[in-house]
């Protein structure tokens, strides 16, 4: 088989999600001639960032100080954003971890966090508030965001490669689709590639930038690193990172860091057809608006406390617990209260798996759950609730169910027919173990030497998660440490 070898580049980047583009941003601002390679083809291209919502974790004093980088919305002037100060990002950042995560990576995310996401906008990226994921409305008809999150990339994860690809392109970055990085060089920073039509070849590079993503895509790495059962579980993102450039830098000495055996995952579509990688629908197939009702397992009994705080610290989380149900299979139940509090875009969307019922024997003859069984679950919940403390979605309310498992907040009565039963199973996001790098991004050994010429960001830079992570902050710490790598690649 011919093989080429290009002239040697400044800076090659592995991975064209939102961390490998971040890089090649700072890379080319600085001069350097850029090839990114992309192991998708066009239509495939984007990593895991094109399947988000866009939401970015940022520091912020509210909405006065983020107004200029906001595109305009008639709605700000009836907006309550409340501060999230850097000490609310830390301690976010530790409690959903257990304190697992690396607390020197930590201090330079949310130090740069906003910094980073304002840099990009100055590349062409826009930003906005995300009234239907991450507000409510209160008594007096102003829009009150809540759980520390509130920016998200207009156009959501589509818009972001989108803006993106353009701000790479303008800059002279060299984007090569449908290229698989293969395995680094031996004798100095490089990588060998295969194309799309099969032919090979190697680059040399001052410096490579691996932002290739997690394993998540790969069952059998799944099942190993993860345990038994997480090769059932379904990939939300793209079906391209398989692991193979983390591998390929283990094996060649760089040291393995953060969690190996957790992950992001989530409540997800259990039965729409085809409920992988939807490059359409894309982030519409999760299903987040558990806070407001409760979830059963097939037996037709709770195993979660569904309000034990705001979505955006338990989703993550939550699909891992769903997997671990009998089948890996749950269901989400509201009543005619709840169910039009429900996020369109996610419980509305076309061909969105429901299952309802005029009674609750009626619902769990739908779902397959014995109707007994279920009929006693929601009494019993119904039945134990604070109904005199004052329901309030947009703080944490302590209206609580003192049932087993408790329902800590927002806890409604499933009361009014019709009842409506929404089948999930779990949607696996990103892994959460990866390589052990500096804050700059350097690669590091297994004896805590730098690796010449070899950085890292990304799904690919471990421990800064574990188990959980706070939403939004994926896509800020590839903003951060992406800048980071490519600002000495």
């Amino acid at each position: 088989m011919h093989e080429e070898t290009d002239a040697a580049v400044d800076v090659v980047v592995v991975g064209g999600g939102n961390a490998g583009f971040s890089a090649a941003h700072a890379a080319a601002e600085r001069g350097r001639r850029v090839v990114l390679l992309e192991k998708g083809v066009p239509g495939e291209a984007g990593g895991n960032s094109y399947f988000t919502a866009g939401a970015v974790r940022i520091t912020h004093d509210g909405l006065a100080e983020l107004s200029n980088l906001l595109d305009p919305d008639e709605r700000h002037g009836i907006s309550v954003l409340p501060p999230y100060p850097a000490e609310a990002f830390t301690a976010d950042m530790a409690k959903v971890t257990g304190g697992r995560n690396d607390p020197a990576l930590t201090e330079v995310l949310v130090a740069e966090s906003q910094d980073a996401i304002r840099w990009l906008q100055g590349k062409g990226l826009r930003y906005r508030l995300m009234y239907e994921r991450q507000a409510y409305p209160d008594a007096q008809g102003r829009q009150v965001f809540w759980g520390g999150l509130a920016v998200g990339s207009t156009g959501g994860g589509k818009g972001l490669i989108e803006q993106h690809t353009d701000a790479a392109e303008k800059a002279g970055v060299e984007i090569r689709y449908g290229t698989r990085a293969l395995d680094l060089l031996a004798d100095g920073p490089g990588v060998t590639w295969r194309d799309a039509a099969g032919r090979t070849g190697t680059v040399r590079a001052g410096s490579v930038v691996l932002a290739a993503g997690g394993f998540e895509a790969d069952a059998e790495l799944r099942r190993r690193h993860l345990g038994e059962g997480w090769e059932r579980a379904k990939v939300r993102g793209t079906p391209l990172n398989t692991g193979d450039m983390l591998t390929a830098v283990l094996a060649a000495g760089a040291a393995p860091y953060g969690d190996w055996g957790s992950c992001h995952s989530v409540a997800w579509d259990a039965w729409f057809p085809g409920n992988e990688s939807d490059r359409e629908l894309t982030n519409q197939l999760t299903r987040s608006g558990y806070p407001l009702g409760i979830m059963v397992n097939k037996c037709g009994e709770r195993f979660l406390d569904e309000g034990s705080d705001f979505r955006n610290y338990t989703y993550a989380e939550y699909g891992a617990r769903i997997l671990t149900q009998p089948d890996g299979i749950a269901f989400q139940i509201f009543d005619a209260t709840t169910r039009p509090q429900l996020r369109v875009e996610e419980y509305d969307m076309p061909g969105a798996s429901v299952v309802t019922g005029s009674t609750l024997a009626e619902l769990a003859a739908g779902m397959g759950v014995d109707a007994a069984t279920l009929r006693s679950t929601v009494q019993e919940f119904n039945a134990a609730i604070d109904r005199d403390t004052p329901l309030d979605l947009a703080v944490k309310d302590g209206r609580a169910a003192h049932v087993d498992p408790p329902k800590s907040n927002w806890a409604i009565p499933l009361e009014t027919p019709p009842f409506y039963a929404f089948p999930v199973t779990c949607g696996i996001t990103f892994t959460f173990g990866g390589l052990r790098a500096d804050t700059s991004g350097r690669v590091l050994d297994t004896a805590g030497a730098p690796l010449p010429g070899l950085f890292v960001c990304g799904e690919m830079l471990g421990g800064l998660f574990s188990g959980n992570y706070p939403g939004g902050s994926g896509l800020t710490a590839g903003a951060v440490f992406g800048r980071r790598a490519g600002a000495l690649a």
